[in-house]
């Protein structure tokens, strides 16, 4: 749902060299675009799997493309190449968080914060909250996520705390965590790649408002969930809790300590390659598997297990999609709609952000962010073809508006997905689509409305910078 690469122009697409895309005919450009909307209707349909989705999609558009002579096979390789990077992200972070799991480290640093916590639930609940947006700007969304529910879980269990007030403020927090830097979201991994922008950019741009999103987030969220946890707890409730979580082993899943020392060293230099990735002239695809073959080399015992962790559906997915953006690009359709985009607002920054904006949060909730972004990057590129159009700004409104438009429904990113499921299979709790659209749908018009504030003022006041 929800979860590239490079800062350094030798991996960049160089979308500015590519051949002008002769437009094909009205009637040809609708069919293509209602493939594609057909084919976000079936990743939108929780029945039919989004991957099949993808890959039907692309094989039908890639057939109608060769019978109507709209390019020859050999393109479709072209329309990959642009964002093979991407695979080289997910691959290498996939391998990397699994043989750190391994080793016992998320486990050992989760069990000491809820020590820290003593078993309150407003200090358990506000560390939580933002342990998963640091867990999701430095892991990803997917494997924070997945460690995030489970521990959850397991706290719920342990302290008699209802679970979904804890989960759903998990899975919201993690789409504020998922802007804050460059490869804590697919979304991020993908617009960050097309336009170029330099993982110390993110830092400096879209963390800001990562943070204001997650306060925001927060006091929504202890509002709409005031009566369901015991916020006020007496001396002896919290003596009695404290105790119980005493019990607790952080050592419990730690078999070797100097395993547990190498995995948290060289995860922290992978983070620290991918500030630098950059200035070291290389891709962040390149920090991702070099990462990941220390984390084989030094930590990992099952190699084959952690290899066989990585998330291929996902990889399965993108490339569908990508096939998919690249054959209805091929018709011409995307330029016509940047150009229609143009002529609306005509060029002015004040329309363009508020409208890109809106849409790519309302389409990344009811669809989903990632093919929201494959679609919109183009589209983008097209419209900044202008250059009276400040592209920075258009960049970086995509970015956050895709991320925080996942919490629109319970569909809109991966993190709530992983939540809705969780609280469904392990507790038996059902959190229906009106109970979310009330939660969900409030933080996300007041965060999107707030980003839309955030990106006009920066544009205004010079705040980001150039690419």
């Amino acid at each position: 749902m929800t979860e590239s690469i490079t800062t350094s122009p030798l991996f960049l697409a160089a979308s500015a060299d590519a051949p002008a895309v002769e437009p094909a005919s009205p009637g040809i450009m609708l069919l293509f675009a209602a493939v594609m909307c057909a084919t976000y209707v079936g990743v939108a349909v929780e029945r039919f799997h989004k991957t099949v989705a993808a890959l039907c999609g692309a094989a039908v558009l890639v057939i109608l493309g060769l019978v109507l002579h709209l390019f020859e096979y050999h393109q479709v390789y072209d329309f990959l190449k642009e964002d093979l990077n991407i695979f080289g992200v997910i691959i290498g972070t996939g391998i990397l968080v699994d043989v750190v799991g391994k080793s016992g480290l998320f486990h050992f640093l989760s069990m000491y914060i809820v020590r820290f916590t003593g078993g309150s639930a407003t200090k358990l609940y506000l560390t939580l909250c933002l342990v998963t947006f640091l867990f999701v700007a430095v892991l990803t969304i997917v494997p924070a996520m997945l460690i995030l529910s489970s521990l959850v879980l397991v706290i719920c269990r342990s302290l008699n705390y209802k679970p979904m007030p804890f989960l759903l403020s998990v899975a919201i927090c993690a789409n504020s965590g998922a802007i804050a830097t460059f490869a804590s979201g697919l979304p991020n991994i993908m617009i960050g790649t097309a336009a170029g922008i330099p993982y110390a950019h993110f830092l400096q741009v879209s963390l800001p408002y990562a943070v204001v999103s997650l306060v925001i987030a927060v006091a929504v969220l202890r509002f709409f969930f005031r009566n369901d946890l015991p916020w006020k707890q007496s001396d002896q409730q919290r003596q009695e809790l404290k105790a119980q979580i005493e019990t607790f082993d952080p050592w419990a899943m730690v078999e070797d300590k100097r395993v547990l020392i190498r995995s948290a060293t060289i995860l922290m230099a992978t983070v620290v390659g991918f500030v630098f990735a950059q200035q070291l002239g290389v891709g962040m695809d390149f920090v991702a598997m070099v990462g990941a073959t220390a984390a084989l080399l030094f930590a990992g015992k099952g190699v084959e297990d952690a290899i066989h962790k990585v998330n291929w559906t996902v990889i399965l997915f993108f490339m569908g999609l990508f096939v998919i953006i690249g054959c209805v690009k091929q018709t011409g359709a995307l330029a016509w709609v940047a150009k229609q985009v143009v002529e609306f607002s005509d060029n002015e920054i004040t329309l363009l952000v508020p409208l890109l904006g809106v849409f790519s949060a309302v389409a990344s909730s009811i669809v989903d962010n990632i093919p929201v972004a494959a679609t919109l990057i183009p589209i983008v590129k097209d419209i900044a073809a202008d250059p009276s159009v400040p592209i920075e700004t258009l960049w970086w409104t995509l970015i956050i508006s895709c991320n925080l438009g996942g919490n629109g429904t319970p569909i809109g990113s991966i993190s709530c997905v992983i939540a809705i499921y969780a609280l469904k299979k392990e507790a038996g709790v059902h959190v229906g689509w009106g109970t979310f659209l009330k939660l969900g749908g409030t933080i996300m018009l007041i965060q999107v409305a707030g980003a839309i504030g955030y990106m006009l003022i920066a544009s205004d006041r010079g705040w980001l910078p150039s690419l």
